[in-house]
């Protein structure tokens, strides 16, 4: 048996030490895990680790009983049904839309086009912003470096996740307009919610009393 009792779903990349930090705290040896960053599945801890937009596909389809991601992953994927269970309040970052700076570029091609283009890696984020907000654009889906878009011309603005900004500095980009914030987010495979309610309720008392 597992520590938990539990399987746990854990993103790999920023959120990673913030998450182990938790499960140590809970009582689960992430030795072995922070050791071997090539090893996916620990079984003897109930550890599988991920790529962080995978993280609600497992637990949705109850590969893993609980998990960590990003509220901006939720967002994105707000159609997975997953319960969210708790703000871990680390992990903190800005979704942004930013362009070169000087003259706004995005601005100028809403005045002279009556459309903008945005490079992202959230589409459906962007999507719901700018019909929100009243203005047409056209989304450039992008899978690597997004900064990279309006800086060769393909896209007159991004819309991105920035922690910092540094990045978005170093590539001669300006925020422009803050669009959500996101941290750390505990969720649940709704199945295991009901028959695991102890043990999950374990881990989010356990969670909320630090």
């Amino acid at each position: 048996m597992t520590p938990l009792n539990l399987t746990i779903a854990v993103p790999r990349g920023a959120l990673m030490p913030g998450t182990l930090d938790l499960l140590d705290r809970l009582g689960v040896d992430t030795s072995e895990v922070r050791a071997n960053d090539r090893k996916l599945l620990f079984e003897s801890v109930g550890i599988v680790t991920m790529r962080p937009s995978d993280v609600p596909t497992y637990v949705e389809a109850g590969a893993a009983d609980i998990g960590i991601c990003g509220k901006d992953v939720l967002m994105e994927q707000a159609g997975r049904h997953v319960y969210e269970l708790l703000d871990l309040a680390f992990g903190g970052c800005q979704m942004v839309l930013a362009s070169r700076a000087g003259d706004d570029p995005a601005v100028e091609a809403l005045r002279r086009l009556g459309v903008m283009r945005v490079a992202t890696k959230y589409p459906r984020i962007a999507a719901r912003y700018f019909e929100d907000t009243g203005r047409q654009a056209e989304i450039v889906e992008v899978k690597g470096s997004v900064e990279l878009a309006p800086l060769t011309g393909l896209v007159e603005a991004i819309v991105d996740l920035t922690a910092t900004g540094t990045t978005l500095r170093e590539n001669g980009l300006v925020i422009r307009e803050e669009i959500a914030s996101s941290t750390a987010r505990l969720i649940a495979n709704p199945v295991s919610h009901k028959l695991r309610a102890r043990e999950i309720d374990a881990v989010v008392e356990a969670l909320r009393a630090g």
